[in-house]
């Protein structure tokens, strides 16, 4: 399998512009008594996933503004592998004094107890620090895959090998593409990546044919016509897309997306968890970057940090009960 490293011109642009929003819609006064010590070291953002991706634009975009609310330096450092349980792992284990973050997606986290043997509990050794953003996974296709909806697709998986890209399984969009099979009796092989953006570029360059990954990453490469959408897994029309029907609309109820938020080492003292806490909720509500996420189709959605640990134990518990009704396992 032959993997691209190019990145499309229009996502780096979109990063640069949310980077640049978040940071000129902050450049008003700062509370006093805003510095966070956290003894002569930067904030570090763990992405546990590839440059390019959903979570890494978002951390991307804040870095900056958040780091100049808390009066030091924050850096973006991404640590990919295992669907990003290699970060989170490493998010786990650090100091709880605040300077180490992670910034993924909360669902795929959830999902990573039902498929993997993991050396941390998410639930027991991280905690919700602030829930940032919620996207659909968009059903994407190299353009020159000869369907224009998924009832097309699903026929022609039936009459022609096709290979659908993941962006690591035992992720969400993974699990989408299982549940879709399952429901449709669609044929595909699932092709492992280690990142939406790598999933991206194969099935840009036609190595792979089809593919399911969040929004805000994918409808750039959408927009350039570099892929074709064939649907969106939203339960309504998304307004960005008005003429691209759900997948709801072919199955009912059907719904997937990526849930993009930040967690922390459990123990964190109370007062710096409120402090970052509410320094990100107010950062992606600033008009600036909320525009622009909405303009890539990502909506902006909050939880506070008691909200974000409940939202991952009851994911933990309903992928739990999905994979083992489904028969799922790692090969």
């Amino acid at each position: 399998m032959k993997n691209s490293s190019t990145t499309g011109l229009t996502r780096r642009a979109a990063l640069v512009t949310l980077a640049a929003a978040g940071a000129g819609g902050l450049q008003a006064a700062q509370p006093a008594g805003s510095k966070v010590d956290f003894g002569g070291k930067p904030l570090r953002i763990i992405v546990p996933f590839t440059a390019g991706g959903s979570s890494d634009i978002i951390a991307r975009a804040i870095a900056q503004p958040l780091g100049e609310a808390l009066g030091t330096t924050v850096i973006v450092d991404n640590k990919v592998g295992a669907n990003g349980n290699i970060g989170a792992d490493f998010v786990a284990k650090a100091p709880a004094d605040g300077s180490t973050l992670l910034l993924c997606d909360v669902r795929a986290l959830a999902i990573s107890p039902s498929f993997y043997k993991l050396p941390f509990n998410p639930a027991r050794d991280l905690q919700g620090v602030a829930m940032l953003a919620y996207s659909p996974h968009l059903l994407v296709v190299h353009p020159s895959v000869p369907v224009n909806n998924l009832k097309e697709l699903v026929e022609l998986s039936k009459k022609k090998h096709l290979t659908f890209a993941v962006t690591a399984l035992g992720s969400a969009p993974h699990l989408a593409g299982v549940q879709i099979a399952e429901r449709t009796g669609a044929k595909w092989s699932f092709v492992p990546y280690k990142g939406g953006s790598q999933a991206i570029n194969d099935t840009m360059a036609g190595t792979t044919d089809v593919l399911m990954n969040g929004m805000l990453a994918t409808l750039p490469f959408v927009q350039a016509k570099r892929l074709k959408i064939l649907a969106v897994s939203k339960l309504t029309r998304v307004a960005l897309l008005p003429d691209v029907p759900t997948i709801a609309e072919t199955l009912p109820g059907f719904e997937s997306g990526t849930w993009q938020g930040v967690l922390a080492p459990a123990g964190m003292p109370p007062a710096v968890l409120s402090k970052i806490s509410s320094e990100l909720l107010r950062i992606i509500r600033l008009p600036a970057v909320r525009e622009q996420l909405v303009a890539q189709g990502a909506e902006v959605s909050t939880m506070p940090p008691a909200e974000i640990t409940r939202f991952v134990d009851t994911e933990i518990r309903h992928w739990q009960a999905v994979v083992t009704k489904a028969g799922l396992k790692l090969e």
